[in-house]
């Protein structure tokens, strides 16, 4: 057995001085949220914790016993104290006498709002049972791969004695339920000295008198189960030992650059999907393995794993010796089919007459030999967390089949998890997605004032944004503003210059390694200079032509190259000026940049709208807060063109213009927005001013 000081064991975080200033609700958010915070105690929303306190009865006045439990939908690593519901014990327990059996178990979580204590309106979960029945203060349910690896093997019961003794006990597999609660109650009434139990195919329950006690002994039994599969494989090769060398890491990005756009194409039809690229040490010890196919193909174990992933994944027949990439993609149509009738067949073999109809019949997963492994899902979020499910399965299966058999759940209890009628209320209960969820959009000078704006709205209305800029220090401080405010999940940032064609290049290739495609392309870099022609230098001139042109054109170019083989459509919006369509004294090389910007836009709505790839125009004029390019010289130059202070121009614009009003980066973003989504599906070659009227720049 290896040095215990080599093992990864988990820590004990537990503050026992900060907990002593908590209330009992509190201990139990910090146990919770200490538990959650490592993805080999439990997944992402798997698992719940629980406490019973006692509270006086706002309407009696009496002390009465209140389960505080997760509530539904909830993730023990992240939630706050509103995220538990809670319920009155007593109540809890007459629930029992209305207990009709097995066949109308579901009939009970109906019951469950009668017995809320306080009108806590946090809806309580289908584990509440399990938890009120166990006749314990404190109670966690996890799912470490570590105890799900015992609890997925031909013989989980023996191997439970083996490495626990009479500590922890062992149960069939059951569903989630009221039945089950009944279970564990009569496991701890016959086993008093029992400290948890282990769940056939499912996870680990554990106990205490106390918050800190529940804790150290949820710990301590995965670390006992972590220490015996260290023992038992240290020496052995996972998962039979590797048959394919892995690609080099740059390689391997590559590859997924390619596969990724080509997956998503073939299964955005009825919902756009983002993808999400792990290759992780885990992930290419199992994907390169003598043992990936046989094993993927028997499926997931544990109902948390498979609701995210489906029941197996779609392994891809990519070789890494030979390159045999094209024959993968040309193959990819075939492969796709196979796994939908597959998965149909699964449906028509398992449903019951009051089934929910067929879901979506993709793949989430798919595993790709020496690469790695591409998950795609509604958002980015849940195809990253649904990659995370697999690598714990992944840790299961090395775990279980080191040490004994592995073995999965049947079809027809997988299918009873995944088509179960109260999930599918759950599913319906879902509010309506926002507009852009789904797509993938990329702002080029997105640190500034128009390019924040814009990758705000898109980023509200639910799509991904890759930022884009030169300037990297700012770039950074707005990724990280979106991030606190949308999710780090939504945002991704690559330090650009559009004028470099292998820098574009390489930016559109990460874009499509993070989120699996491209809809929306903002081209919005740009500059501003200002002087008379005579005064106009060549470096001025070829700068503005640099990047107000052939900036458009390169990034134009690479979304082009990058939508026509995704052939799901897409929409590129150019922010060009007033100064394209009307020209202004004294600015010859940013006006003729702005027109040949709006002019290419119109050569470019003519090439992609065979493909559905709409290119339009939006054209600012005047946006002076906020925005980079009126922060230098050319806010003094175009003062003195008018023979104005510097601070006077916005006024002076706003009495310029027909509406008299200004314009604000906000506003060229709502244009933006319109013209990216849906709501101008039927628009190409079109031209929107947002200048508060000006005349001379009318488009007819």
């Amino acid at each position: 057995m290896a040095d215990v000081a080599d093992i990864q064991l988990l820590e004990n975080r537990w503050d026992e001085a900060y907990a002593a200033t908590l209330d009992e609700p509190g201990r139990l958010l910090y146990r919770s949220n200490l538990l959650g915070a490592d993805k080999r105690i439990t997944n992402y929303g798997g698992g719940n914790t629980s406490a019973k306190v006692l509270h006086k009865d706002p309407l009696t006045g009496e002390d009465v016993v209140v389960l505080w439990v997760k509530g539904s939908g909830g993730d023990v690593g992240t939630m706050k104290r509103d995220g538990f519901s809670t319920l009155y014990m007593d109540k809890l327990e007459q629930l029992k006498g209305l207990y009709r059996g097995l066949e109308h178990e579901d009939e009970m979580v109906g019951y469950l709002p009668h017995c809320t204590f306080n009108l806590n309106p946090r809806a309580a979960s289908i584990d509440t049972p399990l938890h009120a029945y166990l006749p314990y203060r404190h109670v966690d349910h996890m799912h470490p791969d570590a105890v799900i690896a015992i609890a997925a093997t031909a013989n989980s019961r023996a191997l439970t004695r083996e490495i626990f003794g009479d500590e922890i006990g062992w149960l069939p597999w059951r569903r989630p339920g009221f039945q089950l609660g009944l279970d564990l109650s009569a496991f701890a009434r016959d086993n008093p000295n029992a400290k948890g139990v282990v769940l056939e195919s499912h996870g680990l329950f554990t106990w205490g008198d106390t918050a800190g006690e529940s804790y150290e002994t949820t710990l301590r039994i995965i670390n006992t189960a972590i220490r015996y599969f260290d023992g038992k494989t240290r020496s052995r090769p996972a998962f039979g030992g590797a048959v394919v060398s892995p690609l080099a890491e740059t390689d391997r990005q590559a590859v997924a650059a390619k596969l990724l756009p080509a997956i998503r194409q073939r299964i955005s039809a009825a919902e756009r999907k983002v993808g999400h690229f792990d290759d992780s040490p885990a992930v290419l010890d199992f994907v390169n393995s003598r043992d990936l196919k046989p094993l993927a193909a028997l499926g997931t174990s544990c109902p948390d794993h498979f609701l995210r992933t489906k029941i197996r994944p779609l392994v891809l027949p990519f070789d890494p010796a030979s390159n045999n990439l094209d024959a993968v993609l040309s193959s990819l149509d075939d492969a796709i089919a196979d796994y939908r009738a597959d998965y149909t067949g699964y449906y028509e073999r398992c449903k019951h007459p009051d089934s929910p109809a067929i879901r979506d019949p993709n793949a989430v997963i798919y595993l790709v030999p020496g690469v790695g492994m591409i998950s795609f899902a509604k958002d980015k979020a849940t195809a990253r967390i649904a990659a995370e499910f697999y690598v714990n399965a992944i840790n299961v299966m090395r775990g279980a089949s080191s040490v004994d058999t592995y073995v999965g759940l049947s079809e027809q209890e997988a299918f009873n998890i995944e088509y179960w009628l109260l999930e599918e209320a759950k599913l319906q209960r879902m509010p309506k997605p926002k507009s852009l969820v789904g797509r993938v959009a990329l702002v080029t000078g997105a640190a500034g004032g128009i390019g924040r704006a814009i990758a705000g709205k898109l980023l509200s209305e639910g799509a991904c944004v890759v930022l884009t800029d030169i300037d990297g220090a700012a770039l950074e401080e707005t990724k990280a503003n979106f991030a606190k405010s949308f999710g780090a999940d939504h945002v991704r940032a690559v330090t650009l210059d559009v004028t470099d064609e292998a820098a574009v290049a390489d930016g559109f290739t990460r874009a499509v390694v993070d989120y699996g495609g491209l809809d929306i392309l903002v081209s919005n870099a740009g500059i501003s200079s200002s002087a008379p022609v005579e005064e106009t230098t060549l470096a001025m001139w070829n700068r503005n032509i640099d990047i107000l042109a052939k900036g458009y054109f390169l990034v134009a170019r690479e979304a082009f190259r990058l939508m026509r083989g995704q052939k799901l459509g897409g929409s590129v919006v150019f922010i060009a000026s007033k100064n394209g369509l009307a020209a202004s004294p004294g600015a010859s090389a940013y006006c003729t940049a702005k027109a040949a910007e709006i002019h290419l836009a119109r050569c470019l709505a003519l090439e992609g709208a065979d493909v559905g790839i709409r290119v339009n125009v939006v054209n600012p004029d005047a946006v002076l807060r906020g925005s980079k390019i009126w922060t230098g010289e050319w806010r003094e130059q175009r003062a003195a063109a008018y023979n104005l202070q510097p601070d006077d121009l916005e006024e002076h614009y706003r009495k310029r213009s027909m509406l008299k009003l200004s314009v604000y980066p906000e506003d060229i973003a709502e244009a933006v927005y319109f013209l990216a989504s849906d709501l101008a599906a039927k628009s190409t070659g079109n031209i929107i001013n947002v200048d508060a009227g000006n005349a001379q720049s009318f488009t007819r």
